[in-house]
């Protein structure tokens, strides 16, 4: 299968959950790590924000087959806004399912209101456009739920063959698609730097006010996803002359993390702050060895 997203996977989206391959109350995804949540039964490709969305993502037939089922009309809203029982019945939101043949078939959710562009028993090949990331149906942020199905039985398309997580092999995806989907450890979303207060619901909006020299602050803020339980999580900001501004270590966490915002930041002295790059650096300790960690700069 191609990847049913017209992104580039660490760039411009991210995986955030797998299917969840633990048969009891707990969670497991393919690789024996918890980047999933119980009884989840597809892959998440998500995009970073809202403003992502909206510029517009194409999401792609995975493999050549006929549109079996589709619907639309389902309003591009957060269920933190709605509530749950708004969408009870049509959680997948807009949803298109291709029929592959053989028992074999792709579904997939939360598609943008308005924007599919294939017809109920249309052909369509591998890689073909059928319509738009959105936020319609059971979801917070704009993604792509796929679901792969064989004689109506959930499959994992990065280990087809079933068994416990960790025992399972193989993949559906074709080489060039399964190297650009490597498992990660985590992953990091959105970075920057802000004149003002950060929370999560801004850094999805895509609404925070740029940084300034003479703003009242100067924040650098990441957002990272796939996070474990015992991570431990540094954000350092330094000056143009490689001074440290500001520091943040938090606690390891106490259980795993969808994802998770962390920041740091001063307040701007009264002359404001000099010219010249200002630089952060965000790193994830896990079981005391760097699992992730990424820099990002800003002019002044």
């Amino acid at each position: 299968m191609v990847l049913p997203v017209d992104c580039v996977l660490g760039e411009t989206c991210e995986i955030q959950n797998y299917v969840d391959r633990d048969p009891g109350p707990g969670v497991r995804d393919y690789s024996c790590a918890t980047r999933t949540y119980q009884d989840h039964n597809g892959v998440d490709i998500r995009v970073p924000d809202l403003a992502a969305q909206r510029a517009g993502v194409a999401v792609l037939a995975a493999a050549p087959g006929r549109v079996a089922r589709l619907r639309d009309g389902v309003a591009d809203v957060s269920v933190r806004t709605t509530g749950v029982s708004a969408v009870e019945g049509m959680e997948c939101g807009n949803g298109v399912v291709i029929d592959h043949g053989d028992g074999w078939e792709s579904q997939y959710c939360h598609l943008a209101q308005g924007s599919l562009v294939v017809a109920q028993d249309a052909e369509v090949r591998a890689g073909q456009p059928i319509a738009r990331i959105g936020l319609s149906g059971q979801t917070e942020y704009p993604h792509l739920h796929f679901t792969l199905r064989k004689d109506d039985q959930v499959v994992d398309p990065f280990a087809p063959a079933g068994g416990e997580a960790c025992e399972a092999e193989g993949s559906l995806w074709a080489p060039e698609v399964a190297e650009a989907m490597a498992y990660k450890a985590g992953a990091v979303l959105n970075t920057g730097f802000s004149s003002g207060a950060v929370s999560m619901e801004s850094i999805e909006d895509a609404i925070l006010p740029p940084a300034s020299a003479h703003a009242p602050a100067l924040v650098a803020y990441v957002r990272a996803i796939g996070l474990e339980a015992g991570d431990v999580q540094h954000l350092k900001v330094t000056g143009p002359d490689g001074e440290t501004l500001a520091e943040t270590t938090i606690d390891p966490l106490d259980a795993p993390k969808a994802q998770y915002m962390l920041y740091a930041g001063r307040r701007t002295p009264p002359e404001g702050w000099a010219a010249g790059r200002y630089g952060a650096e965000y790193w994830v300790e896990r079981s005391g060895k760097r699992v992730l960690e990424q820099r990002f700069e800003t002019d002044l």
